[in-house]
Parts: C-alpha cells; structure tokens; sequence
C-alpha cells in the first residue's frame, strides 16, 4: 500500500494567519489534533500542533522558565514568550515540515513517523497538499487488510474503487470530511465519526454504485452527543 491508497483527502487546514483563537475552536470542532498550514498557492508552509498551543497566556501557562547556558546562543524565553503570546499561526506553527509523496510506501511512512516521534505527515502531489496520513490511518489499513508484519500490495481496481468513491462524496453535505477509507481486495472499509447512521447508510449506497466493489464493511463511531442528551 502507498500513501494514497489510506491517506485522508479532505483536510482540515490553516492559513499563516489564522488566529490562534480560531485555530484552537477549529481543532475542538473537528476533534483533531493538528493540522498542515497552507499559504494562497496550496503549499505546506508548516504544520500546527496541539503542543503548539499547550504554553499560551490565555489558560495561565506561559510560566517563565529558568535561563540556562543555552540562552547565551539563543534567547529561549523570547522565544517562549512568542509562542504564549503570539495572536497569529504564521508565530506559533512548526515550520520543520516532513512531507511524504503519494507513492511513498506504509512501511516508510511507519518508519517516518516512528523516527521522528510525529503523529501524521502531509501528502503532497506536485508540491502542493493532497492529504495527510496519520497513525491512525495505518491502524486502519492494517485492522481493513489483516495484514501480518508485510503490507499487502493494493491492485489498481482498489485504488480506482477508492478514487471513485472520494470523488462521489466530494461536496456532499453528509459526507464524513476527515475522516477516512480503504479498500483491499474490492471491500470498502469505512472508519471516523459519523454525525448520523443516514450519512453512514449513504456512504454505503454510494459505495455499492462502484463496479468491483464486492461489499462495504462499516467500523465507524457514532458522533459523541454533548451532555444532557
């Protein structure tokens, strides 16, 4: 499998100058924990992390911390200070972007992920984002596969299944946007939080409509609903 056959195509993304504020109620909303950010042209210009956001004035944990040595070199707590007080993206983000291709195989990416100590890297195709792949996503190829300690290789119906199906939900109101499928051996394999069991039933019928498709097995959570419902 490579990085297109289980990345997620529909990504939650900020622009260098999206507001921390807004940054921070569009990871609650969309229940993520990081997300690429991408300049007018569709370039990956960073990537924004919950841990981007932990050390911020507004929740009391932009304590100081001690000077060491490493001050002499660097001013740390201005850089601190930066990031617990900074109002835009563009002053907080990473900017030591990993990136993978679309063809760059699970077992790389594993490797990426591992070696680095990363949670999910952004796919590009012609150096601008496609999607992103996640820890997650490469449980899931593995739970969709029942793949041992080698990774299946995926036929071109299986890609063209996929495509299909993507491009069928683009723009669909129920559709689930971050949230993911894969397909092996010709069965769509459904994963995420789904807001209702109708937009579950309509992926499936969507599904059912692509020649080659052999059966749609669905491992999707309900949406969590807020207390007192």
């Amino acid at each position: 499998m490579r990085a297109q056959d289980v990345m997620t195509p529909h990504v939650i993304t900020v622009t260098p100058d999206t507001t921390v504020l807004d940054a921070a109620k569009l990871f609650v909303e969309h229940r993520i924990s990081g997300a690429p950010v991408v300049d007018a042209d569709g370039h990956v210009v960073g990537v924004l992390s919950e841990g981007d956001l932990l050390q911020r004035i507004e929740i009391g944990t932009d304590g100081s911390r001690r000077r060491s040595w490493l001050d002499f070199f660097t001013d740390s707590n201005a850089v601190s200070y930066v990031k617990s007080h900074a109002l835009r993206v563009a002053d907080v983000m990473s900017r030591d972007v990993v990136s993978v291709d679309a063809d760059t195989s699970l077992q790389d990416i594993a490797r990426l992920l591992e070696s680095r100590g990363i949670k999910r890297v952004p796919v590009l195709r012609d150096y601008k984002l496609a999607g992103i792949v996640s820890r997650a996503n490469l449980l899931q190829a593995i739970a969709s596969s029942g793949a041992s300690a080698t990774t299946p290789a995926v036929s071109a119906s299986d890609r063209e299944i996929r495509e299909q199906l993507m491009k069928e939900l683009e723009g669909r109101p129920w559709a689930f946007a971050g949230r993911n499928v894969v397909v092996s051996d010709g069965v769509v394999h459904l994963w995420g939080v789904f807001r209702s069991m109708e937009a579950v039933q309509a992926v499936r019928v969507a599904a059912e409509r692509i020649p080659g498709v052999r059966g749609v097995e669905d491992h999707t959570e309900p949406y969590p609903l807020a207390p007192g419902f």
